[in-house]
């Protein structure tokens, strides 16, 4: 069994090296290149690296899970993170393409923030820098936490008496192999395998659902099942009240502001074609939620009607896996998981990577730095970055869901407001955006450090992203107004 799933997992592991080999070849030369892959992405690959980019070990683990344990109320999370993405695609990629290039061809987030308000480009890059590398940590060792658990569940003991822990021993080896292709090929690697991991993901997500189904008496033995558990299990609004129904909503929200899934707007090869790769990426988003309620409702009956125990909600996906298919079978679904971590650490490295070099490096130590010395110190980054999130994800207790949403939240509120009225609003100021950074970002870490987002004023917790998105908002807003008019210096 484990066997022919290693020998499925040891050829997509090959693959990604080979793509990362084929990306180093090809776009590692200068900075636009590693960074932002010439800004020359097909439609197809910039769709699918955004969605695939985005999901992460969420989509297989995180939801799957959610709805494995609550029921169908909790799809309410997939329903908001539909909505936003497509406003997302609507609203922020035609204008960011087109304004990161107008605006002294930036390469980051944080460089077209300084370019669109000059008279506080400092203040923007460092702020927003220390931002991503702190968000991205935590968002990373979300990722880490899914190989680790992947590893543990379905591989233990397979590597012996090594000195680490098997949960350890897999976070080692998806951040090991994640490294290898993100350091040599940068942004084109990380937006290729992004494309194929995106195909493996949605294959396998449409696939499980429909053999659990199949093997044990179809959707009504199903349905029947899990109304014996519950009567409101399969219902949307049960047990759901107003606060709980905002704060799953709300994570849309946080689509305006995540630099790993923005920045492949930036990369698109033109504007006209954004239209092109929203309408593949929102297709590929649809089938892809769709498959994940599947795996987590079909994936509670299943367990129900064959008496199996699951100590971990989020391991269902694992489990259906190494049950009910072939170890090759397996092995391929077991890379679809990995697929959906990896295309998501790889992201995140990458973006830490390049605020650390572009907003500190050349910013501070070394503005006249070569282009291959900046490729080369890059790489170093996304090294460094790495390492921590390795740290902060050694908790074997950690749950995927909850880092994923504490990370989400705080780029949501932090750079939500700033990227949308930035992009729309000429009256913004650069006073006003360095206030909603810093506001968006700070009422986030107070809302989780004071428990708000468990419980609030003696009722249910709020998620924190909706306080810090309405003050980060509130603060551009008011701190504009109060100040003069930024000067347009685009080339548009």
């Amino acid at each position: 069994m484990q066997t022919g799933a290693l020998i499925s997992l040891a050829l997509y592991f090959i693959l990604m090296l080979a793509i990362g080999f084929y990306a180093w070849r090809k776009s590692t030369d200068s900075s636009e290149g590693y960074l932002l892959g010439g800004r020359n992405l097909h439609p197809a690959v910039a769709a699918l690296s955004a969605g695939a980019s985005d999901m992460s070990g969420w989509l297989l683990l995180g939801l799957p899970g959610a709805l494995y344990a609550a029921g169908l109320v909790e799809v309410w999370i997939g329903i908001g993170l539909f909505v936003g993405a497509l406003v997302n695609w609507i609203v922020v990629a035609p204008r960011l393409r087109e304004q990161t290039e107008s605006y002294g061809n930036a390469l980051t987030i944080p460089e077209f923030l300084a370019n669109r308000f000059p008279d506080k480009a400092l203040a923007l890059r460092v702020t927003s820098a220390i931002i991503i590398v702190l968000f991205f940590a935590v968002y990373t060792a979300a990722g880490l936490v899914g190989g680790g658990k992947l590893f543990e569940t379905s591989f233990a003991g397979l590597f012996g008496d090594t000195g680490m822990s098997d949960y350890m021993t897999g976070i080692w080896l998806t951040a090991g192999v994640v490294l290898a292709y993100t350091m040599v090929g940068g942004f084109l690697a990380v937006s290729l395998t992004d494309f194929v991991q995106g195909c493996i993901m949605v294959v396998a997500l449409v696939l499980m659902p429909l053999v659990v189904l199949t093997s044990d008496g179809g959707f009504g033995a199903a349905t029947a099942q899990l109304n014996a558990i519950d009567p409101d299990f399969l219902s949307l609004t049960a047990g759901l009240s107003f606060i709980g129904f905002l704060s799953a909503i709300t994570w849309g929200l946080g689509y305006f502001g995540q630099p790993h899934i923005i920045v492949r707007f930036m990369a698109i090869r033109s504007v006209p074609q954004v239209a092109t790769a929203r309408n593949i990426g929102m297709s590929w988003m649809g089938v892809a939620l769709l498959g994940a309620i599947g795996v987590g409702i079909t994936g509670r009956a299943y367990v129900e009607m064959n008496g199996l125990t699951l100590e971990d909600p989020e391991t269902i996906f694992i489990l259906l896996a190494n049950t009910l298919f072939h170890p090759l079978i397996t092995g391929f679904l077991l890379a679809a998981l990995l697929a959906a971590i990896m295309s998501t650490i790889s992201s995140q490295l990458l973006v830490s990577s390049s605020s650390l070099t572009e907003d500190f490096y050349r910013l501070f130590l070394r503005k006249n730095a070569s282009e291959r010395e900046t490729v080369n110190v890059g790489r170093l980054f996304v090294a460094l970055v790495a390492l921590v999130a390795i740290y902060i994800a050694r908790d074997p207790d950690s749950k995927v869901l909850g880092l994923v949403s504490n990370a989400w939240a705080g780029f949501g509120a932090a750079f939500g407001p700033l990227i949308l009225l930035s992009l729309t609003w000429k009256r913004m100021t650069g006073a006003g955006a360095v206030s909603g950074l810093v506001v968006g970002a700070g009422v986030v870490i107070l809302w989780i450090a004071m428990g708000w987002n468990k419980a609030f004023l003696g009722g249910p917790g709020v998620y924190e992203i909706i306080p810090g998105f309405v003050a980060a908002m509130a603060a551009i807003v008011g701190v504009s107004l109060a100040g003069k008019p930024a000067e347009d210096i685009s080339n548009a």
